[in-house]
């Protein structure tokens, strides 16, 4: 049974274009020849859907294959981007067909065990049972303010800015050992990269071309970097940053300081960002969070064995999704300090919730008693909730450190 009238299929190499520029006009951009080849080179066309009238494409969606940090290791992940419905096609259930065509194949095909995206619009994917895994921490930094703690360790290196071509492999090395210490972070490949430290004039506005100030150790290895730009007359927009010790992060951040003609410095960071506690005056960063990375639980015995715990636990989830039913049930997980055990049960469930809830503290992030103050999660035994919040809790919050569309950068 379909949810729309229009058939969904796979997109050809010559419909690419027509159907990527579609894409980039629901979200009220333009894609240059350039940003075109770039994403082509990223995508895989035979987990590319679209649908199309009278040979017009009319919406489409893309799965990118990844992988993801989660607590204790990677996992495969299932990136999904590219969506978007032409404004001439809204409200015929054609979203709700692909993403159900999407998370099918992922089950049917024994693929990647999670999906996750970063929304455009945090309402819309709720129903498809995706939950907000993590947050960004939008900092607006006054750089006058910026005055460091007097026991500061700046470490004895120094920073370095490198243009584009002799700054990317450096990056690279640096963001592949930080990546795997926070729950949230992408692996990147040479398309990725392209796309993420592409600087095209027509999306710079009033801001110039990217900066790379690398940190180099006294022996010469990069262990730190800050990606940025002038925005207007006033500010800095910190784009990224990396580091691979508290010395190289803390330098990295007097540099940004130390800039002259700047007031502002704003940056899109961790909610635990370690900044205000290297100041004297920690108003000097004013923060607001926002969600980011959205999860969603493809199978849920495959996704749950695939990330480790903070405590041995043996609990029964009564889980709850309409939109992928092979999931509803009772689900028996469990955590013996080494390894993770899930699978289908006929016992009395301890805890209930939908996979929406397991998506959002799937990454160690979000607890599940915040999501039971909400409502959201019921505890069906007494003392089984406060022991899986506290073994779904992961060593730092999870943060997604890429840029707007989650498998291209």
């Amino acid at each position: 049974m379909t949810d729309s009238p229009f058939r969904l299929r796979s997109v050809l190499d010559e419909e690419f274009a027509p159907w990527a520029r579609m894409i980039a006009d629901t979200y009220g951009t333009d894609r240059s020849d350039e940003e075109l080849a770039h994403q082509r080179e990223a995508t895989d066309l035979d987990r590319t859907l679209a649908a199309f009238d009278d040979g017009v494409p009319v919406a489409g969606a893309s799965v990118y294959r990844r992988t993801l940090t989660v607590p204790g290791g990677v996992l495969p992940v299932a990136g999904i981007a590219s969506v978007g419905v032409a404004p001439t096609h809204r409200r015929r259930g054609i979203l709700t067909a692909m993403m159900r065509a999407q998370l099918t194949d992922l089950h049917e095909h024994q693929r990647e065990p999670i999906a996750v995206l970063r929304p455009s619009e945090a309402g819309i994917y709720g129903r498809y049972g995706y939950g907000p895994a993590t947050l960004g921490n939008q900092m607006r930094c006054d750089r006058r303010a910026l005055r460091f703690r007097p026991c500061t360790d700046f470490g004895d290196g120094t920073i370095r800015l490198h243009p584009a071509d002799r700054a990317r492999p450096l990056l690279e090395k640096v963001y592949d050992q930080a990546r795997t210490t926070t729950p949230g972070w992408p692996d990147r490949e040479a398309p990725h990269w392209a796309v993420r430290l592409a600087d095209h004039p027509h999306r710079r506005g009033a801001a110039t071309a990217l900066r790379f100030a690398v940190h180099h150790e006294s022996d010469g290895q990069a262990t730190g970097y800050a990606l940025y730009r002038h925005g207007g007359a006033d500010d800095i927009h910190l784009v990224e940053l990396a580091a691979l010790s508290r010395q190289a992060y803390a330098a990295l951040w007097r540099f940004l300081a130390g800039i002259d003609l700047v007031t502002w410095i704003d940056y899109e960071g961790a909610v635990d960002e370690p900044l205000p506690h290297l100041l004297t005056d920690p108003r000097a960063v004013r923060s607001t969070p926002v969600d980011r990375l959205w999860l969603r639980p493809v199978d849920i015995d495959r996704a749950l064995t695939g990330r480790s715990y903070r405590l041995p636990f043996d609990l029964v989830l009564d889980i709850r999704d309409d939109f992928c039913p092979w999931n509803t049930g009772h689900h028996r997980l469990s955590w013996d300090g080494e390894t993770a055990a899930c699978e289908p049960t006929t016992a009395p469930a301890d805890l209930r919730l939908t996979a929406a809830e397991l998506g959002a503290a799937f990454l160690g992030g979000t607890a599940l008693t915040t999501l039971a103050a909400a409502g959201l999660v019921e505890e069906l035994r007494p003392g089984a909730l406060p022991l899986a919040s506290a073994a779904f809790r992961g060593d730092r919050e999870p943060w997604y450190p890429g840029g707007w569309a989650f498998p291209l950068c």
